[in-house]
């Protein structure tokens, strides 16, 4: 579930973030209206996937039964299964559709914006799993590694509550990050975990469930941008600061949702599938235009024919995007499933912005006439009028300016009848009813090109009633789709105790066993060979020195090493002793974290062998051949 700090989280949004750790979620029962919300959705989600459990049972008997009278009695209750899902969609529908909850708290009148909730999941104990994968494929002691499994655990808990802010996003992106950590140490490709994953779909609740890594990450990556959705809602657009942060939160989103979109396919929920994210990406890239036109809105200095034809132009544009996006959810597969508050948002977007062009090209027109004194700069505004129209006004000529305010007037027409399409949709919305800014931002605009009608309206106006041209759409600002920064979020592999992950990996096999003699050759120690002990001191991460002075620090009694060794390594590998050797030993835990040996498949030996009995020939200093290592370093 997904919660509110209410005016703290609002603090910290400001300062840049939260201090505290991102590991650290919200408290999903505080009582903000954004919680209420969310645990209403978790609850629906709950009783959407009883009553589908409940209804596949009862087909399955329907078709197993050849008794009349039991069929007659399952089909019965089919049909009341059948009406509560719907009911139950309905009311989640209508959750779906409160866009109330997420939009800014200021005082100042602005369009609503459409955001997402985000994903919900089940609760999964991934420490017996864990565990035994520990124990089977690495030979280690599980219980070493409890503390880490919490530490995952509480990761992925946090992850289900994430705040409204940049601390949220940084949460999500650590879990999203370790996830990477996670299918490289435990997701082997011959084997399954036997951890299933539940999440619901974000708008319909129905649940899906998969045992592969990949619908965890990409049910992540959608709450990513589902957050960004949010975090976009809420902020003032009546400030440049505010419209500046709305259009990095949109482009973030829509920089999520095509990633997911073209690097995760055979999505098992409609969310997730290519037409929905195609959707949800060209909604952000609208939400996006329509900040740029707030932007250039609120900088319009009165009676400044450019600007006025520059905010004219970018709301065309705003139009003619949500036009795009209204056919992305007309097709087969969403027509039915995208809320209906969603669909009609659009539609009254589509009429507002196509009003606002017009309207701002009758003020340019009507109150900006004759005001250049030279004959360049009339020529100028005279050429900017011409090209604002999709096509150049007939019969007019616009260097007179009584043919000028007869063309304002035919584009105040038209914005009068898109203003009033646009309440119309808004009325038949019951979603929308309950949106008072909205009425009131379609209202003020309705009421503004009516009042101004009547002022440039002359009763003794006997001429031709002209026709406006369309307004030619342009913006000075394309939306920038901006690709999750998976390293803006360094993160520390959490169970990198294991060893460097090149070689510590669960697509490797290990084979464990323990070979002693008196010397290494004879002990079975080949070149390629890792060392992850030295005398029981684990070195797998240790520096080259170190396992260097180790080696050498040995005794007359000899050393015990504990060894890796790669099953697939063709070459011959040969063991080098010498009495006083000068060349030092390579360790194997040095191997950076990187693709070696991603090539193919490998076994790992795992064994350990004393060099002692034979300390006349050894001698207290001696030197292994092996391979250059790098030193590791954590991924992120």
């Amino acid at each position: 579930m997904m919660c509110d700090s209410g005016s703290d989280e609002d603090i910290s949004a400001e300062d840049g973030g939260s201090t505290e750790s991102v590991r650290k979620g919200c408290d999903p029962l505080v009582s903000t209206q954004r919680s209420k919300l969310q645990q209403r959705r978790a609850k629906l989600n709950q009783q959407i996937n009883r009553e589908l459990r409940l209804r596949s049972g009862a087909e399955n008997l329907y078709r197993a039964s050849s008794n009349q009278k039991v069929k007659e009695t399952v089909a019965l209750e089919l049909s009341f299964v059948n009406s509560n899902l719907q009911l139950l969609k309905e009311e989640l529908e209508e959750l779906n559709s409160s866009m109330n909850v997420y939009q800014t708290e200021s005082e100042t009148v602005s369009v609503p914006m459409i955001p997402l909730g985000l994903k919900e999941t089940k609760e999964i104990d991934m420490a017996v799993p864990l565990q035994d994968f520990i124990g089977e494929h690495y030979s280690e002691d599980a219980s070493l590694y409890l503390t880490e499994i919490r530490d995952f655990m509480e990761l992925r808990q946090a992850m289900r509550t994430p705040s409204r802010n940049e601390a949220g996003q940084e949460l999500l992106m650590e879990y999203y990050n370790q996830l990477y950590f996670l299918d490289q140490r435990f997701f082997a490709p011959h084997r399954s975990l036997g951890i299933h994953f539940h999440w619901y779909d974000s708008l319909t609740g129905v649940p899906s469930v998969q045992r592969a890594l990949a619908f965890e990450k990409g049910s992540v990556l959608f709450n990513i941008g589902a957050l960004y959705t949010q975090i976009g809602a809420r902020q003032d657009r009546s400030t440049l600061t505010g419209i500046q942060n709305a259009i990095d939160a949109f482009q973030g989103a829509a920089g999520a949702f095509l990633y997911l979109q073209e690097n995760f396919s055979h999505a098992p929920s409609l969310d997730m599938s290519s037409p929905a994210l195609s959707m949800l990406v060209r909604l952000m890239v609208a939400q996006v235009q329509e900040c740029v036109c707030e932007k250039v809105i609120l900088n319009m200095q009165d009676n400044n024919l450019n600007v006025l034809l520059q905010a004219a132009q970018e709301a065309a544009r705003v139009s003619d995007v949500y036009s795009l996006v209204l056919q992305a959810m007309s097709v087969p597969l969403l027509k039915d499933y995208v809320p209906f508050s969603w669909i009609s948002m659009v539609q009254v977007k589509t009429h507002h912005f196509r009003a606002l062009a017009h309207y701002y090209t009758a003020v340019a027109l009507c109150d900006c006439s004759g005001m250049s004194d030279e004959d360049d700069d009339e020529g100028r505004e005279i050429k900017a009028l011409i090209q604002v129209h999709t096509r150049r006004p007939e019969k007019l000529n616009l260097h007179d300016p009584e043919d000028k305010r007869r063309l304002g007037k035919a584009h105040l027409r038209k914005a009068i009848i898109r203003h009033e399409e646009a309440l119309r949709l808004h009325s038949v919305s019951k979603m929308l009813r309950k949106m008072d800014i909205l009425q009131e931002v379609l209202s003020h605009a309705h009421a503004r090109s009516l009042e101004k009608y009547s002022d440039i309206d002359q009763e003794d106006d006997f001429c031709e009633v002209a026709e406006a041209p369309e307004i030619q759409s342009h913006t000075q600002q394309k939306p920038d789709i901006k690709t999750p920064d998976f390293c803006g979020v360094r993160v520390t592999d959490i169970f990198h105790r294991l060893g460097p992950l090149s070689v510590f990996a669960a697509r490797n096999r290990w084979v464990r066993r323990h070979v002693f003699g008196g010397c290494a050759a004879e002990a079975g120690l080949r070149e390629g060979d890792y060392i992850v002990a030295v005398n029981g001191a684990d070195c797998r991460w240790a520096e080259h020195a170190e396992v260097i002075h180790a080696l050498k620090s040995c005794t007359e009694r000899g050393l015990e090493l504990d060894v890796i060794t790669l099953q697939s390594h063709e070459v011959e590998r040969k063991t080098n002793l010498s009495p006083a050797g000068e060349k030092e030993c390579q360790s194997g835990s040095q191997r950076r974290a990187g693709r070696e040996y991603e090539r193919g498949s490998s076994s790992l030996w795992n064994r350990s062998w004393r060099s002692g009995g034979v300390t006349k020939r050894l001698g207290s200093t001696f030197s292994l051949s092996f391979g250059n290592f790098r030193e590791s370093e954590s991924m992120f």
